[in-house]
């Protein structure tokens, strides 16, 4: 890299902290170290021109797991492992909220819907006879019954005509919400550097950048989630999520977050559209890629899910497709890890990004200065 003593000298050296990744983790690592910490020099490297990740292309659920799906996550979970984990996604929406305010992440708070399709008959079957343990379980946490049992609402077609509601899930604009994020760093400090791909990271808190060029920094953060096996020896998988979004729809009635088939399929309304999400289970070994690209058979499904269930009896245009990494691990809960007193991370947010990203950094943070 062609440098001068200048740029060296203000963006490179006498690093307190170097954060790789500016996604929710790493910006919110910077946010609560400079926040304790404000002398603090922290430099933000990140490989593209915009959080490189899952961060800026979620779908921007503030939701904390379906019924099926914290159902599903007992067979590999204890329940005190369930509520730990439902108490921290939830405690992290509620933080980045405050942190932000819900004017600035776009919060809405139209609660959130699991349906059912015609097909999986026996999936609510298994909900409902599971829904009295699942709501005692989580009574602690919200003092009130998580999910009830109601009409489907919407005129949706080839779905069960109940389904399972909780009013606690939400909504927000993944856009103003790494905006305000963005500028909540850079308020307080922080510096971001973007074109910046990191090839190696040493416990020593070495960071070497494309052509041979190496800083470093008294501490190193990697929150690079699902990227994060390139640079560490972690136990995270990559794992891509599709996503489509209509042109806007007049008259559209559809408000909330809507889940299908244990969380595979998720939908939403944004702006008078309908964006929709998921079907990784269509092809699991093709998605586990840190690849970005268009999976063909999966956006092909969520086409026709859109035109024959969620608008059935709308016209309406597909405006954008997209895609995201996410990562995710044999268990759900997140991973903060120390290799070194110079070296950490904070990845693992198994698609939960917006519900725990800010408090993962605030752990982080907490991790570095204790």
């Amino acid at each position: 890299m062609n440098l001068s003593y200048w740029e060296k000298k203000e963006w490179f050296k006498n690093r307190d902290v170097i954060i790789i990744g500016s996604g929710i983790v790493g910006l919110s690592t910077a946010i609560h170290i400079l926040q304790s910490e404000p002398n603090s020099k922290v430099l933000i490297l990140e490989k593209g021109v915009l959080p490189q990740g899952g961060s800026t292309k979620n779908a921007g659920f503030a939701c904390f797991g379906s019924l099926s799906e914290l159902i599903n996550d007992l067979e590999t979970h204890s329940p005190e492992e369930i509520i730990d984990l439902v108490r921290l996604r939830w405690e992290g929406l509620n933080a980045m909220r405050e942190l932000l305010g819900d004017d600035q992440i776009g919060y809405e708070g139209y609660g959130g819907y699991e349906i059912f399709l015609d097909k999986d008959l026996s999936l609510f079957y298994q909900c409902r006879e599971h829904i009295d343990r699942i709501n005692k379980l989580l009574f602690p946490i919200f003092n009130n019954l998580t999910f009830l049992e109601k009409s489907t609402p919407f005129g949706f077609q080839q779905v069960h005509h109940k389904c399972f509601f909780n009013p606690f899930e939400g909504q927000i604009d993944t856009g103003k919400m790494m905006n305000a994020l963005i500028k909540k760093a850079i308020g307080l400090g922080a510096k971001i550097l973007t074109g910046m791909n990191v090839k190696r990271t040493s416990p020593e808190g070495e960071v070497e950048l494309e052509k041979d060029f190496k800083i470093s920094g008294k501490k190193v953060v990697v929150a690079t989630n699902g990227f994060a096996n390139q640079l560490l020896n972690v136990s995270v998988e990559p794992a891509r999520a599709q996503v489509l979004i209509t042109k806007k729809i007049q008259g559209l009635s559809i408000k909330g977050t809507f889940h299908m088939d244990q969380g595979y399929y998720y939908f939403r309304n944004i702006n008078d559209r309908i964006l929709f999400g998921g079907g990784r289970q269509l092809d699991f070994d093709g998605e586990k890629t840190s690849k970005f690209g268009l999976n063909l058979h999966i956006q092909e499904s969520l086409s026709r899910l859109l035109k024959s269930v969620i608008l059935p009896q709308t016209p309406f245009e597909v405006d954008d497709r997209w895609n995201g990494i996410m990562g995710i691990g044999e268990i759900k809960s997140p991973l903060i890890k120390a290799f070194s007193d110079q070296l950490y991370c904070g990845i693992r947010l198994g698609g939960m990004g917006v519900a725990i990203g800010n408090l993962l950094g605030k752990k982080l943070a907490e991790t570095i200065y204790p």
